[in-house]
This record gives structure tokens, sequence and C-alpha cells, in this order.
């Protein structure tokens, strides 16, 4: 089992961070193009909630796959998490955590994920997976704090305190 913790600071307010995190369309366009990434069942574009589902169909690793995920727990603007209950881990489990921290966001993500195969997916886990997902959340994640703070900016929402 492998957990990758992430933080960012985002110069935005907490709820315009939280809810940019939760679009679907959002996460379409800020993960890297060459996956293909689009979501093709559940809540397929606008904000996700709790409870809801959505697929994504995407290309990782030159491997086609499908993931589901539930919004199994959700406190707006701070927390939500998102699991998968289809896929091709053995379990996948993504916390967003979101603090007002000055002017700002701090953004925190905590991704705990299994590889199905046992010792061949440990293995995966320490040559490749380890890198490959945080490399993805990082660059996810960059995208995010530019699309947050354009908007902030372009609309002069001042951050709360």
């Amino acid at each position: 089992m492998v957990t990758i913790t992430i933080e960012i600071y985002i110069h935005a307010p907490i709820e315009l961070c939280f809810d940019l995190a939760r679009d679907i369309g959002v996460h379409t366009r800020t993960v890297w193009k060459h996956t293909r990434e689009e979501a093709v069942a559940g809540v397929t574009s606008g904000p996700i909630g709790e409870g809801e589902t959505v697929t994504f169909r995407a290309t990782h690793l030159g491997v086609r796959q499908h993931l589901t995920s539930r919004i199994s727990a959700y406190k707006r603007p701070v927390y939500f998490v998102d699991e998968m209950v289809q896929g091709a881990f053995r379990s996948l489990r993504h916390e967003h955590h979101f603090a007002r921290r000055g002017e700002g966001t701090l953004m925190r993500d905590v991704l705990v994920f299994e590889a199905p195969l046992g010792l061949l997916g440990r293995i995966a886990e320490a040559l490749v997976l380890r890198w490959y997902m945080k490399k993805f959340l990082e660059h996810r994640n960059l995208r995010l704090k530019e699309l947050a703070e354009e908007k902030a900016s372009a609309t002069s929402i001042p951050p709360r305190p």
C-alpha cells in the first residue's frame, strides 16, 4: 500500500478551491493531456457531491482503463473523499483537505492506493506507481492552482482571513 501526501498553497478563497477541486469538467481539464481523460458515467460535468459517483476513462501507462469513484465523505468547504468502487487498483482512496491560510487556501491531498496482483503489484508500486501517481497529482494541483488564482483575480473575490 502506498500513501502520497501533497500540499500546495493557493492564493484564492477556500470555497473557490473546494468547488473547483470537485468539478468534473475542471478535473478533466487539469490532468495530463496525453491521458485523454474523460468522464463517461455518473456525474460527467459540474460539481460532484456526497454519495455521487463518476466514471473516468483514461490512458495511464499505455493502458486504456475505467475508474469509478464515489464521494464517500463530504464537508464543504474543508474536506471530501473519493474512493474507487471499480477500477484497476486493488484499492484507492483520495482525501482532499482545504484550510484557510492567510489570504488563501492550503490544499492537501492524501492518496492511498494498493495495486492488484500481490507481490507483482507491490513491485509495480515501488518501481513505477508511486512516482507516476505523485507526478500526476502535482501536475493537476499546479493547474488547479493556476485556475483558482486566475478566477479569484478576475472576479476580485477577496479571500477570507
